[in-house]
């Protein structure tokens, strides 16, 4: 059985100036969700959304922290607790990860 996969994806009401052009990180949030269970039917997992004007929690805190501080750009993509994509996200790098993790996860159990 594959555990779960945690993604968060970060973003504010009101867009940044360099994404005006993009969708909103709740837009992104959505489109994120339906691409990725459509490419994964079988893996679960908990997609989240995190205004960073109301983070909760410590580790919401910590990254709309890090955004507000210009260190990273939103909408951020966090899998699992790591960064993997911030502005315009790309599919085929979230995929890439998602794939490694469901690895680690195939050979943790076949070695147990």
């Amino acid at each position: 059985m594959l555990s779960s996969i945690t993604i968060t994806i970060y973003g504010a009401e009101i867009k940044c100036a360099s994404c005006i052009h993009l969708p909103s990180a709740f837009e992104t949030k959505e489109w994120l969700e339906a691409a990725i269970m459509r490419k994964f039917p079988d893996q679960a997992f908990n997609f989240i959304y995190c205004d960073i004007d109301a983070p909760q929690g410590e580790e919401q805190s910590n990254y709309a922290e890090r955004i507000l501080d210009d260190e990273f750009f939103y909408p951020l993509v966090v899998l699992n607790g790591e960064v993997v994509a911030e502005g315009n996200p790309k599919l085929s790098v979230i995929y890439k990860k998602i794939e490694d993790i469901q690895s680690e996860d195939n050979f943790s159990q076949a070695s147990s």
